[in-house]
């Protein structure tokens, strides 16, 4: 349900309209036609929130919806679908910065797969290259190693990637280059625990993994308390974590890949704000837009399992008052590039339960 089979059909559904409503339009250039930035304004403008971010017009939650305020945080709401679950301030600053630096550093190391797995084998330490300048080369396996990667029917070619120094390269020599910061940024997803297929669309019970990391466990255990059946305990089995650039968005989607619906996903907003759109059960339905901040918690469960909903857009430096509080806790020098890549990115970490 990422993708709707006739494209022209989707381009016509509420869902879609929304998301071109709020999308993030570039400022029109000198050569060619473009949309005005005016539009990008405009759009922000008509979105519904107030102190409490994300109440309709006539402020009050819509009948059936479920709001949870953490300590500290301000007045909590949700859109109208039983089992959505509105967090905001749900987590500290310093938590933040933990988990920003958690799925920075941690989260894509091996036997995590990310986006980049199918292009250049498993890689590890890409956060700590790109922040020390490093290159990505193309080297020979040696033989040792291809017989060891060539075990059983996952056969794969006879090459290898590994960091190296710019002073390494020899000049002239002819080999497959990329820096590390262009990967970083290239980086748009990681999977913990049970690991999710994308081509296939399920989860590869035979691929390599590690059980989710028991902080993150116990954080979404708690966190998916309100959403749970009674008596019941949420049991993190599997993770993926979102990266999203300046101009990224998630398109309208449904979450079906796992057995028990009743059990919600626990989805953690980090680093710059974005724009959360929760629709209904069909992409003709018009979905509610609301902000999604630092720190913020969204509990899916349920009905709300089987609504569509995306990420149209995300705001980067043009407000930091936003994260004012990450830029304060990132500001040594052992974060500097963590700062860096906060100001203009957005990371989403949602856990799930798979059987």
């Amino acid at each position: 349900m990422y993708g709707a089979s006739d494209p022209a059909a989707a381009e016509r559904t509420a869902f879609r309209r929304a998301e071109k409503q709020y999308k993030l339009y570039k400022p029109p250039n000198l050569k060619g036609a473009s949309r005005p930035a005016s539009m990008e304004t405009a759009a922000t403008c008509r979105l519904w929130w107030t102190s409490t971010r994300c109440l309709p017009p006539t402020g009050s939650c819509p009948p059936g919806s479920v709001g949870v305020t953490a300590p500290g945080s301000t007045a909590p709401c949700s859109a109208s679908w039983t089992g959505f679950y509105f967090i905001p301030g749900a987590l500290s600053t310093e938590e933040q910065c933990y988990w920003i630096r958690e799925s920075l550093k941690t989260f894509p190391q091996p036997p995590n797969r990310t986006n980049l797995t199918a292009i250049y084998g498993s890689i590890s330490d890409l956060f700590t290259a790109a922040k020390n300048q490093k290159i990505l080369v193309e080297v020979e396996n040696s033989d040792v190693e291809e017989k060891e990667q060539n075990k059983g029917d996952r056969k794969t070619e006879s090459k290898n990637f590994k960091f190296v120094e710019d002073s390494e390269i020899q000049k002239g020599e002819e080999c497959r280059t990329t820096r590390a910061i262009t990967l970083m940024r290239k980086l748009r997803w990681s999977t913990l625990g049970l690991q999710f297929d994308w081509s296939k669309r399920n989860y590869d019970v035979s691929l390599p993994h590690k059980k989710i990391p028991d902080a993150l466990a116990s954080l979404a255990k708690n966190m998916a308390i309100p959403a749970m059946p009674f008596g019941e305990e949420f049991k993190p089995e599997a993770a993926i974590v979102n990266y999203y650039g300046p101009s990224d968005m998630l398109g309208g989607h449904v979450d079906d890949m796992e057995a028990d619906w009743t059990k919600p996903i626990v989805s953690i907003s980090l680093g710059c704000k974005c724009i959360f759109l929760l629709g209904g059960k069909t992409r003709d339905e018009v979905p509610t837009a609301m902000f999604l901040r630092s720190g913020d918690i969204v509990l899916m469960a349920g009905e709300a399992r089987e609504c569509f909903h995306g990420v149209p857009r995300i705001f980067t430096e043009s407000n930091q008052q936003e994260i004012s509080a990450l830029v304060s806790q990132l500001s040594g020098e052992d974060d500097c590039f963590i700062l860096h890549y906060v100001k203009n990115s957005r990371i989403n970490i949602n856990i799930r339960q798979v059987y």
